[in-house]
């Protein structure tokens, strides 16, 4: 199993490094190349949201991207360090909250209309998107 790890500031001009990243450990995993795009977008979309969370929670930790290339597939995970309110729970701001809800729900339906496998898991610690594509093994041309 190769990994990849990237940690980035929680700034939106660094999720176009985080996709073109992503978009060439997949290629090089085998996962299939008209799947790419839908790769680039996942990230991008799990990223920028995971950068609009620490900046809106004050969180200066960096948002963590993990390429894990495994045996006949190959996931990325994002991670934030934001806390997530419990569902039910909105104790705060009630109007800032909602509208910070909705977004979160729409980056949400965008990365699961995007990749069939997704977890996403959040706790008062912060938040975890795996999102994993089948990858077709390389075949070795013999002379």
């Amino acid at each position: 199993m190769a990994t990849v790890e990237l940690r980035f500031s929680a700034l939106p001009e660094h999720v176009r490094t985080a996709r073109l990243v992503a978009a060439a450990v997949a290629r090089r995993a085998g996962v299939d190349e008209a799947v790419l795009d839908e790769v680039r977008l996942a990230v991008g979309e799990a990223c920028t949201r995971a950068v609009g969370l620490h900046q809106s929670s004050g969180v200066s930790a960096p948002v963590r991207v993990s390429l894990i290339e495994e045996e006949k597939q190959f996931s990325i995970e994002v991670g934030d360090e934001a806390p997530h309110a419990v569902p039910g729970d909105r104790s705060s701001g009630a109007g800032d909250a909602d509208v910070e809800v909705e977004e979160d729900d729409m980056g949400l339906a965008v990365i699961s209309g995007l990749v069939d496998d997704v977890e996403v898991t959040a706790g008062e610690n912060g938040g975890l998107i795996r999102m994993t594509w089948p990858t077709t093994p390389s075949v070795a041309v013999v002379p």
